[in-house]
């Protein structure tokens, strides 16, 4: 044992471990060993939850730092305002009798005006600082007036900055925000804003140190907001908006040209002037010769001298790949805007071939063929469209309900079988009036038909007529009258409904007609006016007549009149015989009661 004991101390160490790479056998170490000590915090942290954590705390920051840096530098800003808003104060005074305190930007008709003269301004600096930046334009006998324009162009600036654009109303949450302060605030934070801040600034004082150069007012075409709201607003205030699209594109085809001018006479002039054929010559208007180059060019007409320098060759082969591509486009938007002003009529001619191939196919007599075409033509003669509800559906029931009040309530509210009535209803009513075009002649409603419908007469006239050959005209109602209401309440029991006379468009009218069914589910909401109409369509029952027979037998001889007025003393002698008094005071009292 003992020797087994000395044996083992005397058994070698173990070999050390290969080291091939020292620095990284010392790096994996030292790895190692933070492991085990990270562990070993872990452990002691499982065990004791309030011992520290072995990450190092991230420094503490002031959380009202931040807050404290931004109120200062909003209490900088409103100082700053509160002074020029004490300096402008008395000008905005003197402006608020002509303007107002604010101004809504949709619909005010002087802000509309002030937008044209500040797109005027704008079109000065787009179109001749570019000009004068390329052409020679800066004489010393042409600067003072190019420094009047300039001034007085910034001045508008100035003034649509200053006066307009702060009172400009503004939309926050469905409301309207009409208060001074608030549209003024509202302004000052928008872009539109700084752009109109960088438009205004000075860079024109730089004159003193270079000279009298355009290209220090370049500032000034960031005012391009401005043409574009005109544009906008113009637009919604014209009745025939495609025409301003076509002068607005026009204008946008001539400024591709006005650029090609500028570029052109700069490559002749880095080319030099009059040294080929190519470049311009220097004879006559610059502008004017270098305008007929890019037009000639841009649009590909030939008849150019041909380059012959690379740059000439370059230049010439940019300007044609771009008078394609921009042409292209603007005939493309030009074509849109006609095809958008023309919808209308391109849909009424198609509508209008189509019923007459329709009627050629079946055969249909040419008198009717000819009736249909002039109620197409006068029909889109009269309104503009050949159905108006198209137009009416697309818009909101607010909409609708102010228009049809505005048309048609005053005649409503005039007609003695509806007054009394709820005025609510009567709105309800207007909203089911349909609009139709009768032809001269067209009868509108026949002796003995039923009646479902009543008339208001909107442009135009309309005949009572009888006799035997209906050539015997008993009344002539024009625009405003109605007819045909008392049949809305009748009942179609023994023929109570029936019509009791022969009505035909005098000319051409044009009717409002409501139906029973839409009158009726009207009434249902509204149980005292269902009385009140009752009420009335027996009384004027009554006044009628006790017998339907003897009513037929007046109505043969052309006394029972569908119209406001008794016949006349001539008319009643035309008929021949006497009248009984029963029978005429029968007449006057269903006339006074309609």
């Amino acid at each position: 044992m003992v020797f087994s004991i000395l044996r083992q101390e005397a058994a070698p160490p173990p070999p050390p471990p290969i080291v091939i790479n020292k620095y990284s056998d010392e790096q994996l170490r030292a790895l190692a060993k933070r492991m085990r000590e990270r562990v070993q915090q872990y452990k002691e942290k499982v065990v004791d939850q309030y011992a520290s954590s072995p990450e190092i705390s991230p420094p503490v920051k002031c959380k009202n730092e931040k807050k404290v840096e931004k109120d200062m530098k909003s209490k900088l800003m409103e100082a700053a305002w509160f002074s020029v808003d004490v300096v402008l104060k008395p000008i905005e005074n003197l402006m608020d009798s002509v303007l107002g305190k604010t101004i809504d930007p949709f619909t005010d008709r002087h802000y509309i005006a002030w937008l044209s003269f500040v797109t005027l301004a704008f079109n000065y600096n787009t179109w001749f600082i570019t000009a004068r930046l390329c052409f020679p334009y800066h004489t010393e006998s042409a600067i003072p007036y190019w420094f009047a324009l300039d001034t007085l162009a910034d001045f508008i600036y100035l003034t649509d900055s200053i006066i307009f654009q702060p009172r400009k109303q503004f939309v926050k949450g469905g409301d309207i925000i009409k208060d001074r302060v608030m549209t003024k605030k509202y302004y000052r934070d928008t872009e539109r804003f700084k752009m109109d801040l960088l438009s205004l600034m000075p860079f024109d004082l730089l004159y003193f140190q270079f000279g009298f150069k355009s290209i220090f007012r370049a500032n000034r075409l960031l005012k391009a907001d401005t043409f574009f709201e005109f544009s906008d607003r113009l637009e919604n205030i014209m009745a025939k908006a495609y025409i301003w699209r076509v002068i607005r594109t026009i204008g946008y085809l001539l400024f591709m040209l006005h650029l090609n001018a500028c570029f052109y006479y700069v490559a002749s002039e880095y080319q030099g002037i009059g040294t080929t054929k190519w470049v311009y010559s220097g004879l006559g208007s610059a502008y004017l010769r270098c305008y007929y180059h890019a037009v000639r060019s841009l649009i590909n007409i030939g008849g150019l001298n041909e380059p012959h320098t690379v740059f000439e060759i370059t230049f010439q082969m940019t300007n044609f790949f771009t008078g394609v591509f921009v042409f292209s486009s603007l005939i493309g938007q030009m074509r849109d805007v006609i095809g958008a002003a023309t919808a209308g009529q391109t849909y009424y001619r198609s509508s209008m071939d189509n019923t007459v191939n329709y009627m050629v196919a079946n055969h249909i007599p040419a008198l009717v063929q000819n009736r249909v075409r002039t109620w197409y033509t006068y029909t889109w003669d009269a309104q503009g469209m050949l159905d108006e509800s198209e137009l009416l559906d697309k818009m909101p029931l607010v909409m609708r309900t102010a228009i049809a009040v505005d048309i048609n309530l005053a005649t409503f509210q005039k007609i003695d079988l509806f007054k009394g009535c709820d005025q609510q209803m009567l709105v309800d009513m207007l909203l089911g009036l349909k609009s139709i075009i009768y032809l001269p002649g067209d009868f509108v409603v026949k002796k003995g038909d039923i009646g479902k419908e009543m008339y208001i007469i909107k442009s135009g006239a309309v005949q009572v007529v009888g006799g035997p050959d209906n050539s015997i005209v008993f009344v002539t109602l024009k625009a405003g009258c109605v007819f045909g209401e008392i049949s809305l309440l009748q009942s179609s029991k023994d023929g109570g409904n029936r019509r009791t006379a022969n009505v035909k468009a005098y000319g051409f009218a044009n009717l409002f007609v409501l139906e029973k069914k839409d009158l009726f589910d009207i009434l249902v909401h509204y149980p005292e006016s269902q009385k009140v109409l009752a009420r009335k369509g027996r009384k004027l029952m009554k006044a009628k007549g006790p017998t339907a027979a003897k009513a037929d037998e007046e109505k043969k001889k052309g006394l029972a009149l569908f119209g406001p007025k008794p016949p006349t003393p001539k008319l009643l002698r035309a008929f021949g015989g006497t009248i009984n008094k029963r029978i005429t005071d029968r007449i006057k009292a269903a006339t006074a009661d309609h």
